[in-house]
């Protein structure tokens, strides 16, 4: 039981870490935090089993329909939530992505309807037997796939086009625009990289939860803890402290019970940023005397 929740805990640790990438990404290139991230992994979830299931389409492309509707979220909470209140200098974008995070909540309940729904896994239904512990695809699946892709992101940051050009940006975005980069398009495109990140992890983990309108909000929550355990500049240090906080989640569920989950971890992020506010992988700043 233990070996399996380790498992369990690993895919879910990844998918916390998918979805804080996108809170690193998005405060690197704005200095903003998208408090409506959670609802871009409902909405990979939600899109995925309605194109897939209430409409038939074939996976494939029910999973990229899916993604380009959270890229198009994406975008519209950055033209609507963040840019007019950055251009004016105001802090309101906190109390924007909220609301407008609610908003897409509240509408998915009405189209998607109130009732969670199962999604099938897709893939083989029958367990591996490893060790002699029954083991599901998805659930090796998963992890490798949140680790892969936080690698591609990574590497894309070092080694593209779009990477160099965001690492201008971040580290003077004026001189980026002197030298041409159109730095609102960078952070527009930035916030629907991290909306499809979040909406990948939600269809991943769609087979293991129900699909529901409102199932983004506590893991919205745990991916911004993550984000902050992590460093909010430190893209590796987001992904290992998403699968620390997994593991954490999944032994303290098999050892004391699921009504102790949420007390352990949460008291165990409280203290870890009482030792560390800056996050446990934040670069140690040298104060000049």
């Amino acid at each position: 039981m233990l070996v399996s929740s380790l498992v369990a805990g690993l895919g879910l640790g990844s998918m916390y870490g998918l979805i804080a990438l996108g809170f690193t990404l998005t405060f690197a290139v704005s200095g903003t935090v998208n408090f409506a991230q959670g609802s871009s992994f409902m909405l990979g979830a939600v899109s995925l089993h309605m194109l897939a299931i209430s409409y038939r389409w074939p996976v494939v492309l029910a999973v990229l329909a899916a993604m380009l509707v959270c890229a198009a979220w994406g975008l519209v909470v950055e033209r609507l939530a963040i840019r007019p209140f950055v251009k004016a200098g105001s802090n309101a974008w906190l109390m924007a992505t909220v609301a407008l995070g609610i908003v897409v909540d509240n509408a998915a309940m009405a189209i998607f309807g109130k009732e969670p729904r199962s999604l099938p896994s897709m893939l083989a239904d029958d367990p591996w037997i490893m060790g002699g512990v029954g083991i599901y695809p998805l659930q090796i699946i998963i992890p490798v796939v949140g680790i892969v892709l936080a690698a591609l992101l990574q590497q894309g940051l070092k080694r593209t086009s779009l990477g160099l050009k965001l690492r201008a940006a971040v580290q003077n975005a004026d001189a980026a625009r002197l030298m041409g980069i159109d730095v609102t398009a960078l952070v527009a495109a930035t916030f629907a990289i991290a909306a499809v990140l979040a909406g990948v992890a939600g269809m991943l983990v769609a087979p293991l939860f129900n699909v529901a309108y409102d199932m983004g909000t506590l893991f919205g929550i745990k991916a911004f803890a993550v984000a902050i355990l992590g460093g909010m500049t430190r893209p590796w240090g987001v992904v290992i402290a998403g699968l620390a906080y997994g593991l954490l989640e999944a032994t303290t569920t098999a050892l004391l019970g699921s009504g102790s989950t949420q007390i352990v971890t949460f008291s165990v992020v409280i203290i870890a940023l009482a030792i560390a506010p800056e996050g446990l992988f934040a670069k140690r700043q040298v104060a000049r005397v």
